[in-house]
């Protein structure tokens, strides 16, 4: 499990909440900056449709979960230390939020939609803060972060660049590299940025946009307008897109609880949850249901928490899924066990990758594949779909 995905935001506004509710862990929470420190890890799912019911197949699961034939694949997730401006400066506790960022592949930035915690993380009225300006606080902290790092030894990096004729792409990603950001990244991103091919004219503005656009690519990033039950509607209306998703931290966290002590059927990420303990629930806990059933549920079609993670997965990231088995008649591995395994892989990955993926030896002995559907065979570049099921043949 490589992957990794960062939940961030300022204090207070529900990001270990989402953290908990996403991952089921249960991180201190507490409503004042700081509460979390140390950079909290935990393992959260990404939901795929698993071909067992295409193939009317009971399926076990080795590195997943399957629930009703939804497959749930898990990935990293790590809950950092509340970000406060000047974080870069090392403001807060800004350097080693920053730090434990180096390694996430995309981003989830909780904001509070509600507008009811200022730019410290310390609680307000509702909509008294414009959560508008906590998108563009958090970008401009990891612009200046990723500035801080290419700024380093810049002006002899860049004349060396130039004597030696190597490419500055190189030797950035090289500086980079600790941060999980590419060299095709940064490629990228210095098109996109508009600058010259020789860097030793590039200006500190110049640097900056880079940094930006680096940010964009390598560390994208979606947002959870938490508390979005509260919100002002016209406030959630404004924000909401593609990547900027209505969310209830508390309202998920909530269900799933009420899930486990078997009150309630519901799944991470279902629209709407049934009662089947009501005589077993106090007035209290029916009037919460009450409340998430109207108030989030109906409103947004679900809590937002799963969305968030797919979204992420499948959309800002771009991965797909991917199922090898070693029987492609059965679609077993060799001990039986039928669709063990899934796998997430960037879209564009060829039938080599996922070798690899699963284990080395498989890679560099692969002979050929067989794809358990169509049941042709295919070579090392041939280029997986969604929801592939492979079986590589090696020596």
């Amino acid at each position: 499990m490589s992957m990794q995905i960062g939940i961030v935001g300022k204090p207070n506004v529900g990001k270990t909440t989402f953290f908990n509710a996403a991952t089921n862990a249960h991180a201190e929470i507490a409503p004042y900056p700081f509460t979390t420190i140390n950079a909290n890890k935990g393992v959260m799912y990404a939901r795929s449709k698993c071909p067992c019911k295409e193939f009317n197949v009971q399926c076990n699961p080795k590195n997943s979960e399957c629930r009703d034939g939804i497959r749930y694949v898990p990935i990293e997730a790590i809950d950092v230390a509340g970000l406060v401006p000047k974080a870069h400066e090392g403001r807060g506790l800004g350097n080693k939020f920053l730090d434990d960022l180096r390694q996430a592949s995309c981003l989830i930035h909780i904001i509070d939609v509600s507008g009811s915690t200022d730019e410290e993380g310390r609680a307000c009225n509702i909509g008294e803060h414009d959560p508008q300006n906590d998108v563009k606080f958090l970008e401009e902290e990891i612009d200046y972060w990723i500035l801080g790092i290419i700024k380093k030894d810049w002006e002899k990096m860049s004349r060396r660049c130039k004597l030696e004729g190597k490419k500055i792409e190189k030797a950035l990603a090289e500086k980079l590299t600790g941060l999980g950001i590419k060299e095709g990244d940064i490629h990228a991103a210095i098109k996109k940025a508009g600058l010259t091919e020789d860097a030793t004219t590039w200006r500190d503005e110049n640097l900056l946009h880079l940094s930006s656009s680096i940010r964009q690519m390598g560390k994208p990033i979606l947002l959870a307008l938490n508390k979005s039950d509260k919100a002002p509607d016209e406030m959630v209306k404004k924000m909401m897109g593609e990547y900027a998703i209505p969310t209830s931290a508390e309202s998920e966290l909530a269900l799933s609880k009420a899930a486990e002590k078997g009150f309630i059927e519901y799944k991470p990420g279902d629209a709407s949850f049934t009662i089947i303990n009501k005589e077993k629930m106090d007035e209290k806990q029916i009037k919460a249901l009450d409340y998430i059933r109207k108030h989030v549920m109906e409103k947004y079609g679900g809590t937002g928490v799963q969305k968030c993670i797919d979204t992420a997965v499948f959309k800002l990231l771009n991965l797909i899924t991917v199922y090898p088995v070693e029987d492609e008649h059965h679609l077993s591995d060799k001990d039986g066990n039928v669709l063990p395994d899934a796998y997430l892989l960037p879209r564009g990955s060829k039938v080599l990758d996922l070798a690899y993926k699963v284990h080395t030896d498989l890679g560099e002995g692969f002979i050929r594949a067989v794809d358990a559907r169509s049941h042709r065979v295919v070579g090392a570049d041939h280029e997986l779909n969604d929801g592939d099921i492979i079986h590589i043949i090696a020596k």
